[in-house]
């Protein structure tokens, strides 16, 4: 298999029924495309999960990190190709609504279609900037940080074997998030759903709602209590704006 082959960053969890709208899901730091098994299984048949998993993780350990998410973007688009033939909506939380974000803009730029839908989970908008820079951090520096954000990788932290496996991509993404730059152009036009924490500690509600600036279309804000992780807390709300949201999107 080539590097862009679908088959390694596109995974498909359950059945979908005919018409069923595409949800692409895009993993938080260190996370995978497992971490969408949940979404999928609730959301099927009527919605269609295409879960990415990045390289350098689980099955694609072997591979070396991306560490842009400009490039990571741009390696989704090239493997979702065979997809683009219908409406795509796509959910990223964390480092994965800023490749979200960027993989909006390439189907528009480069496709010439609007996603169906953006959903961007616990992220500040892309313009707005924070220096960050906790992947410079020595490993217990940087554990000590999954650790204070907690979410699903904290069940595997005191597990040294399980460790060694997720600690460099957990270092790989968190300098993907922390050194993106946002490079002005177009805005977005498709609409965009954001949801946020109300004590996130990496996400201030006015930085969600700066989400505004980047589309032409409808804008809807949902805060939610919790921290960076108030995703796992209150799925099946989220589940259920996704749900309703994606059964009002028109196919094509």
């Amino acid at each position: 298999m080539t590097d862009s082959d679908d088959a390694q960053w596109v995974r498909r969890f359950h059945p979908a029924s005919a018409g069923a709208r595409r949800l692409v899901c895009l993993p938080h730091a260190g996370g995978s495309a497992s971490f969408y098994f949940p979404v999928s299984r609730a959301l099927s048949p009527a919605v269609e999960v295409l879960a990415i998993q990045y390289p350098g993780r689980q099955d694609r350990g072997h591979e070396p990190c991306v560490e842009s998410v400009p490039e990571l973007a741009r390696r989704v688009f090239a493997a979702l190709r065979p997809w683009l033939d219908e409406p795509l909506a796509i959910f990223g939380h964390s480092l994965g609504a800023s490749v979200g974000f960027e993989l909006a803009r390439l189907m528009e730029a480069e496709h010439g279609t609007p996603a169906a839908h953006l959903f961007a989970s616990g992220r500040r908008a892309p313009s707005v900037a924070r220096h960050e820079t906790v992947h410079l951090l020595d490993d217990e520096g940087l554990l000590a940080d999954v650790r204070r954000l907690s979410g699903a990788l904290s069940a595997v932290l005191d597990d040294a074997e399980l460790l060694r496996a997720v600690l460099p991509a957990i270092r790989s993404d968190y300098r993907a998030a922390e050194t993106y730059e946002y490079v002005p152009g177009p805005r977005l036009t498709c609409p965009v759903t954001v949801f946020t924490g109300d004590a996130d500690p990496r996400t201030t509600v006015d930085e969600a709602k700066a989400w505004e600036r980047h589309t032409t279309g409808p804008f809807d804000l949902q805060v939610l209590p919790g921290g960076h992780f108030f995703l796992t807390e209150h799925q099946p709300a989220v589940l259920r704006t996704v749900s309703t949201t994606l059964a009002r999107t028109p196919l094509r």
